[in-house]
């Protein structure tokens, strides 16, 4: 089959447009990756070509949240669909890729789209007889992403970095040897399950990346892939001195891959051969005052009261005063009630703060729950900086828990349901809330449940973006916030869990677990020394299988909690299961871990002790 071409080999379309999100300055402001790009593939002696190369390389803010994308894919010979396994794989990976959520982070994306593939191309496969005889193709692709590289490979295509003057080999080859016949391992289309290698490493200006198929490496040694780079890397140093250096690389790039692909098939290579070359031009800004310039577009609105009106909106109440931003309830010329959030003066010279702020209406356009509060997202210009969200009228639910002292347990189960699946929605979208508390709940008048504030929010999609700016590392409530949280450890989704586990606790109790001592904690062994109480004695209406899913989730170890917010809602809402598993003693590590590690602590002593006796 032809080779197929997502980017086209002209230079000058090789840019392809993308649309501009007005509300992510912040972001585009640290976009300053430039790539140059090059490929060719060739039947060689066999009568059909069955690799498939393809680059996509976009601009602004795509580029930005999601990076620039290059796949080469190798149908296998002795499958009858080879051609069409390739074809397929590299066109759907790089149109899947950008079809995944912004907040995603690459490996969460490409892994989600790659298992796709995998069990489609199987799928496709059972048709014949042998699977290794159906859809199946080798694998490789390279995000671009910020200043970092990330690459996914499966079969025996290599992927391999030339930088200053070293030609490294980052990939491995999925291979082994049956007598005299070389065989693959591992490959797309050959299981339904396929595991695929991943890795993530900083890149560096002026870097060449090399994707080749075994047509290439087959016949081409190393040292002289090496010296072909060196001499190519030496044209473009000189051309560039001269020139456009990002037009003159990608032609560069185009005719290394050609002399290449020529120089396999004039070395007797038996199968086609394909090539793709990648220069990082240049990487992005570093310029702290650059970034600022472009966060500080809009101007901060002045302090508003009762009666004053920003683009139309009349401030109708002053609903929230902090010194971090304002809440006001507005209301349009149409009369219709909406929230406005405002930054706070005191950060008019805070880039971090300005592009935190801006991240919340973008995390908040993207995270569609019914039970997370809903941005409302205007055509119109703004000649400040705020954003709008739903009004809801109804309470929070610390004011539910202070008017329901005892609680029906199935009315606050039926509500954690609903905070749940808000939870979740931003799980899925790769995005920890980090400031779940009662007050950030709010309950309306019909029983929905909404999570609001999107203040603390860490979104792994973004958090993969370099930037010049010092981001705020942005606490939630001490009272609420998981002991990794406040001890600067790694954080998870578990960190959520644990703060949905604290909501429940009050909930169902009116009081905070441990005695509501968590706030004094400030170090691993002070969270140790916290004494659990159980809910049922605080509120004889829990059951005993409830309080086991909730000490779980409360646990000091985030290993030791649920796997995520559905295991822990399912233990919250299953009876049997859950009295099952309390009626196994759990080790003595896990109902006092301060005197498991004390006692261990005794005993080396002692067997140090004895040691130095004897």
């Amino acid at each position: 089959m032809e080779t197929l071409t997502l980017a086209p080999v002209d230079p000058q379309s090789r840019i392809l447009s993308a649309v501009e999100d007005n509300a992510i300055d912040a972001l585009k402001a640290a976009n300053g990756l430039q790539i140059s790009a090059g490929q060719y593939s060739d039947q060689g002696v066999k009568g059909s070509n069955e690799d498939a190369i393809g680059i996509q390389i976009p601009s602004g803010l795509i580029l930005t949240t999601k990076g620039a994308v290059a796949a080469i894919s190798d149908g296998v010979s002795t499958a009858e669909a080879g051609a069409a396994a390739s074809a397929i794989s590299v066109s759907n990976f790089v149109a899947d890729y950008y079809s995944t959520p912004d907040l995603w982070s690459v490996q969460k994306s490409s892994t989600q789209v790659l298992t796709a593939l995998n069990r489609w191309l199987y799928g496709l496969g059972q048709d014949y007889r042998d699977a290794r005889r159906g859809y199946v193709c080798t694998f490789s692709a390279l995000v671009f992403k910020s200043c970092h590289l990330h690459m996914f490979h499966v079969g025996d295509s290599r992927v391999y970095r030339y930088r200053q003057g070293v030609l490294e080999k980052l990939s491995h080859d999925h291979t082994s040897f049956v007598g005299k016949r070389q065989y693959l391992t591992r490959a797309l289309g050959l299981d339904v399950k396929v595991d695929v290698d991943y890795k993530t490493l900083p890149v560096a200006a002026g870097d060449m990346y090399l994707l080749i198929t075994d047509g290439v490496h087959d016949v081409v040694s190393d040292v002289d892939i090496e010296a072909l780079l060196h001499r190519y890397k030496q044209q473009i140093e000189h051309t560039n001195a001269d020139g456009d250096s990002n037009s003159i690389s990608a032609i560069n790039c185009d005719q290394f891959c050609r002399a290449l692909v020529d120089k396999a098939i004039a070395a007797g290579s038996q199968d086609n051969a394909s090539c793709q070359l990648l220069h990082i031009d240049a990487l992005p800004i570093k310029n702290i005052d650059e970034v600022y310039q472009s966060l500080s577009k809009l101007p901060f609105p002045p302090p508003l009261s009762v009666g004053m009106t920003l683009d139309g909106y009349k401030v109708v109440d002053v609903l929230h005063q902090s010194q971090r931003s304002q809440v006001y309830l507005v209301k349009d010329v149409a009369g219709g009630l909406m929230c406005m959030k405002t930054p706070s003066v005191n950060y008019l010279d805070d880039a971090a703060y300005i592009e935190r702020f801006l991240l919340e209406s973008w995390v908040g356009n993207r995270i569609n729950s019914p039970n997370v509060v809903s941005i409302i997202d205007r055509d119109c210009e703004k000649s400040a900086l705020y954003y709008l969200t739903e009004y809801l009228a109804g309470q929070s639910i610390t004011q539910w828990i202070k008017c329901n002292p005892t609680p029906e347990v199935q009315q606050v189960l039926e509500l954690l349901k609903q905070i749940e699946s808000g939870v979740r929605a931003f799980h899925r979208k790769e995005t920890l809330h980090q400031d779940l508390k009662p007050d950030n709940v709010l309950l309306t008048g019909d029983g929905r449940v909404k999570i609001i504030d999107f203040g603390s929010c860490y979104i792994k999609g973004i958090a993969e973006i370099t930037t010049p700016l010092q981001r705020d590392v942005i606490l939630g409530t001490a009272d609420y916030s998981a002991p990794e949280s406040v001890l600067g450890y790694r954080i998870t989704q578990k960190a959520d869990l644990y703060s949905m586990a604290v909501i429940a606790f009050e909930m169902l109790t009116g009081q905070l677990p441990f005695g509501g001592n968590q706030q004094q904690c400030k170090t691993l062994q002070d969270f140790l020394r916290l004494k659990y109480t159980p809910s049922y004695e605080i509120n004889p209406l829990v059951p005993i299988w409830m309080d086991k899913a909730l000490k779980k989730a409360l646990s000091i170890a985030p290993e030791q909690r649920q796997a995520d917010s559905c295991e822990w809602i399912f233990e919250m809402t299953h009876p049997v299961t859950i009295w099952q598993e309390s009626t196994k003693k759990s080790p003595l590590i896990d109902r006092e871990p301060l005197l498991f590690w004390q006692s261990l602590t005794v005993a080396f002593a002692l067997l140090a002790l004895l040691l130095a006796l004897f």
